[in-house]
């Protein structure tokens, strides 16, 4: 493969690259701290706990959080959604979510169901992906402790209207899944009313993998998904209970961390707004590049305004249900079309043949394929970050296009 012209579109799995910051900052950390933050008084501990804080007090100006205390590290998302279902709900609550949902909240919510009694309903999506109001709040128990939503989603990029879920809920408990969104879109955890905000380092946040963590809302407390040593309060055998420590136990991915906060400060630097905007160009280009392609169907909200520049498509033919774009899908024509080309061997072709690199099937969703109508195969998923130039997304056009026409 020529890596020199690799053209890099798998940004909703993990972004790549990586600002330079991130590993110069990760270089610093291993050659001329590598102490444990909050363990010792000596001045390399010292040295890593202001690294460690300084990420943290990043992270809690990118979404508008006014306690920066109030953020725990975690390993990735999946913890931090994890330490909110069994750390927060007990035997009898009840829990809304959407059918545009991950494994990482579909999982444990079966789980949860199966082994401790807590019960849980799943609000209905339109074709594009788009959650139904109106069914979410039908859905709402004097038992529902928890809504549970993706901001947007990883398989066809939707952007979910986080104040109206808000508006519905009331003072029920609302978590944002933001794996696809932090970093890549502005978010006001303070002004959405959002009581709980999961995060991942390694996709928007531009920051290395194994990172993550947890936004929890002043007066709400979790049981803590682990217990162990936090470097506070050693004379007390019972885990503290201020955040962070009390969802912090054992040492830290601190490197990690440190690279995190290097990133979060890029972003900050630059802007989201502008990260925002080049994405959306990035989307604008792909969808007008092949929206008129007769054998490529397009799933999602068809405008950049409306998701994040994560775009799914197969290589076959759906046909209208009404208006154009009724059923997410951005090549409708009633037409006779060419033999489908099966993804795996489209995803062979976008990387032996164009050296693109993209991700198909179901994308650790299968609820969210089912949704949109591409279960069990699943779609074609671009995705494209920051680092990504229109001339790369020019040359994906072409591909397709010449894949659609083979």
């Amino acid at each position: 493969m020529d890596t020199k012209r690799l053209i890099y579109l798998d940004n909703a799995a993990t972004s790549f690259p990586k600002p330079p910051q991130v590993t110069e900052a990760m270089v610093y950390f291993m050659e001329y701290v590598g102490a444990n933050p909050g363990r010792s008084g000596h001045p390399l501990a010292r040295e890593a706990g202001r690294i460690v804080q300084a990420a943290r007090d990043n992270l809690a100006r990118l979404f508008s959080v006014d306690d920066p205390s109030r953020i725990s590290f975690a390993l990735n998302i999946t913890e931090a959604l994890n330490t909110v279902f069994h750390g927060y709900l007990n035997p009898g609550d009840h829990v809304v979510t959407t059918a545009m949902e991950h494994n990482s909240v579909m999982r444990p919510l079966v789980y949860l169901r199966e082994k401790r009694d807590i019960m849980f309903d799943v609000a209905p999506c339109d074709r594009r992906g788009f959650l139904d109001i109106d069914a979410l709040a039908k859905l709402l128990r004097k038992n529902t402790r928890l809504v549970v939503v993706n901001h947007a989603s990883n398989v066809c990029g939707t952007l979910q209207d986080v104040a109206a879920v808000k508006g519905v809920i009331g003072d029920i408990p609302l978590l944002l899944d933001t794996a696809q969104t932090a970093g890549a879109c502005p978010i006001d955890a303070r002004a959405l009313g959002v009581d709980f905000l999961a995060f991942t380092g390694h996709k928007g946040l531009m920051g290395p993998q194994g990172t993550g963590g947890l936004y929890v809302r002043k007066g709400i407390d979790l049981r803590p998904l682990k217990h162990g040593g936090t470097g506070s309060q050693s004379e007390n055998m019972h885990q503290p209970g201020f955040m962070p420590d009390a969802l912090e136990s054992g040492t830290q991915n601190n490197v990690g961390i440190a690279g995190l906060g290097a990133a979060v400060a890029f972003i900050l630097e630059e802007g989201v707004e502008k990260i925002r905007c080049h994405e959306q160009s990035l989307t604008k280009a792909l969808l007008d590049g092949i929206y008129d392609l007769h054998n490529v169907a397009i799933y999602g909200p068809l405008d950049p305004v409306q998701q994040v520049a994560t775009v799914s498509l197969t290589f076959d033919s759906t046909l209208s249900e009404g208006s154009e774009g009724s059923l997410g899908c951005g090549a409708i024509n009633l037409e006779w079309f060419s033999d489908s080309v099966p993804i795996d061997e489209a995803e062979d072709r976008l990387s032996s043949q164009y050296n693109i690199l993209v991700r198909v099937g179901l994308h650790c969703a299968p609820i969210a394929h089912q949704t949109i109508g591409t279960f069990p195969d699943g779609t074609i998923r671009l995705s494209m970050g920051y680092f990504n130039t229109l001339e790369d997304i020019d040359l994906a056009v072409q591909a397709i296009r010449r894949i659609a026409a083979a």
